[in-house]
């Protein structure tokens, strides 16, 4: 995902390359107003359509209403839309088309109006009357919505004056305005359990803090890896949602099993040398074959602490099916102030 502008006039290419420049984005125009840093397109349907699916945050330097032609046939969900913004070319105003929330678009308006001296336009309700809106401050957190009705029922609580409980397994910022300590209904919590027990129509929410260490055979299936993990995870009542990494010792880099999985869960892979292991502090369950095939006792444990930053093991080494797996958690706090 990255940030692409386009625009129709050479005032507004101009702009648009300023924004740019300070956002780190792409700008696209026609070719009669292509100067250098710029590409140029011929279709603007084909142009947004491309965009759109990759998911990219658009800037229209044009009328909103450009804006909205453009981008009318690709509208799929509030909750996957990238953010969509319009920006005068005379500069004066930003307006978040599409996405104010999730996708981060108020935000965004907020930060291009700061750049070029332009007053944003926010009409989101929350915004308006100043209430604290969950589903931004989640996106702006990496946190995935799964429950919309729960995150519709927070905002409707807010706005009408109705108290929204939180409960959280790490320490927090003081609560927003209208936000309770406490299981509220509605209401919502943030933890990397599937095990924890909310009342009904609680918005659950994962952070990503979980470093998975894994170690393996030579040569085992592509699923396997997969299947020990997650058989692990649900056993153990952890979320998926809340990894954040796969770690394992750098002879294991081209691995088919820890990619699967990366890509599987979307996380990257961390990998360490068997000096780096060794050096891990602790106290670890050693195997003299191990040792004699990677040069450390134990893989799994130690690439898991070393990826959690040291963060405490909540699973140690676990065996099945020649695969070790280990999980440490990183040290999180839950901070409410969403940055511009």
């Amino acid at each position: 995902m990255s940030l692409a502008l386009t625009a129709f006039t050479e005032r507004g290419t101009a702009l648009a390359c300023r924004i740019a420049s300070a956002l780190g984005g792409q700008v696209y125009t026609l070719p009669k107003f292509h100067r250098e840093g710029t590409e140029t397109y011929h279709s603007l349907s084909q142009w947004t359509k491309a965009h759109f699916a990759a998911g990219d945050d658009i800037i229209f330097v044009s009328a909103v209403g450009i804006a909205v032609r453009a981008i009318a046939p690709y509208l799929q969900d509030k909750f996957t839309d990238p953010a969509i913004l319009a920006v005068d070319e005379a500069g004066q105003f930003v307006v978040p088309v599409l996405s104010g929330h999730v996708g981060g678009a108020n935000r965004l308006a907020r930060q291009v109006a700061q750049i070029i001296g332009a007053t944003p336009v926010i009409s989101t309700a929350t915004d308006v009357n100043g209430r604290f809106a969950v589903d931004e401050w989640a996106a702006a957190q990496s946190f995935s919505i799964t429950d919309r009705t729960a995150a519709k029922a927070i905002s409707a609580a807010l706005l009408a004056g109705e108290p929204v409980g939180f409960t959280s397994e790490f320490s927090h910022d003081p609560l927003p305005e209208g936000v309770t300590e406490g299981a509220l209904t509605p209401g919502f919590a943030v933890t990397c359990r599937t095990d924890a027990t909310f009342p009904a129509g609680t918005l659950v929410l994962h952070p990503k803090v979980l470093a998975v260490g894994i170690g393996c055979k030579k040569n085992l299936p592509q699923p396997q890896v997969t299947e020990v993990v997650f058989d692990l995870f649900r056993r153990r009542g952890l979320a998926l949602r809340s990894v954040c990494c796969l770690a394992s010792i750098d002879l294991k880099r081209e691995d088919d099993g820890i990619r699967c999985l990366a890509e599987r869960l979307g996380v990257p892979c961390r990998f360490y040398t068997a000096e780096e292991l060794a050096a891990v502090e602790g106290a670890f369950s050693g195997s003299a074959f191990v040792r004699s095939v990677t040069g450390v006792g134990s893989v799994c444990d130690r690439a898991a602490c070393l990826a959690a930053e040291s963060g405490p093991l909540l699973v140690e080494k676990t065996a099945c099916d020649g695969v070790t797996v280990a999980v440490a958690r990183r040290e999180y706090f839950v901070r409410f102030e969403v940055e511009e």
